[in-house]
């Protein structure tokens, strides 16, 4: 990894890190390039790690990604702000520790044609103008209509994010799974859906339909587009995935506190 670039945070502190961390990369004979890089620093929160991953969304293969910390929320960062010379020494030293994040596919198909997107986190489909009908399918059996505002679908990655303020069960680094959640589900005698989060296995594919999605919105990450009328989402996971390092042993539990 000798070509590297940084995306930050607008604020300042994160702005004077950046120029710091610029600095201490190139004194060590890294060339700042944004174009090609193979190593990304994110200097923010976790929704700047996300923006850095669909800013080089296309070239997720040659990449490696590290997050520091200085936003509300850094899940994604191994590193806080003030450990800048702590990143640098274990790059120095080659130890920083390397994981991968499978992300979600989903594909919208339509009469107009079909469209991808990916996402780390989680896709949503959401409708706050009226309530939506989505009939949910599993592996292409039907399971169950709901209604309400909407469904997400996360990964192991999401399932801290959106997922858990919905109420969904949080699962621990490594498990390869997808979970549905719905999101402000109607439940009375004459409708009925699972009303619980529902985890599956990783090769798993979800496919949300409807007779009229107008007014929906699919949400991926922090982006989102209008769907159309006719609309049909299918999600599974990607045979992309995020390659980051980060601070060798770095107990999961103890990001996982830092939640709350």
């Amino acid at each position: 990894m000798k070509r590297f670039v940084i995306v930050s945070k607008d604020d300042e502190q994160s702005k004077q890190l950046k120029e710091k961390v610029n600095l201490r990369l190139i004194e060590l004979s890294y060339e700042n390039n944004e174009e090609n890089p193979d190593l990304v620093v994110t200097i923010g929160g976790d929704g700047t790690f996300l923006r850095a991953i669909h800013q080089y969304i296309d070239q997720l293969d040659t990449i490696k990604f590290v997050g520091i910390h200085t936003g509300t929320l850094g899940f994604f960062s191994s590193y806080d702000g003030h450990e800048c010379e702590a990143f640098i020494q274990d790059l120095i030293d080659s130890k920083l520790e390397y994981k991968k994040f499978p992300l979600l596919d989903i594909c919208v198909k339509s009469k107009s044609g079909n469209e991808h997107y990916y996402a780390l986190n989680e896709m949503r489909v959401e409708n706050v103008i009226r309530t939506q009908l989505i009939r949910v399918s599993i592996n292409n059996e039907f399971m169950e209509t709901f209604r309400g505002t909407g469904l997400c679908i996360s990964s192991q990655a999401g399932s801290t994010a959106y997922n858990r303020s919905l109420g969904g069960a949080i699962l621990h680094e490594g498990l390869n799974l997808l979970q549905l959640t719905e999101i402000t589900g109607i439940h009375h005698h004459a409708y009925r859906s699972l009303g619980s989060p529902l985890i599956v296995d990783g090769n798993t594919q979800i496919t949300l339909e409807s007779d009229d999605f107008c007014e929906a919105i699919l949400c991926y990450d922090q982006l989102s587009v209008k769907l159309k009328k006719d609309s049909v989402i299918n999600c599974m996971f990607s045979e992309k995935t995020v390659h980051c390092v980060g601070r060798p042993n770095t107990s999961y539990i103890k990001r996982l506190k830092s939640l709350f």
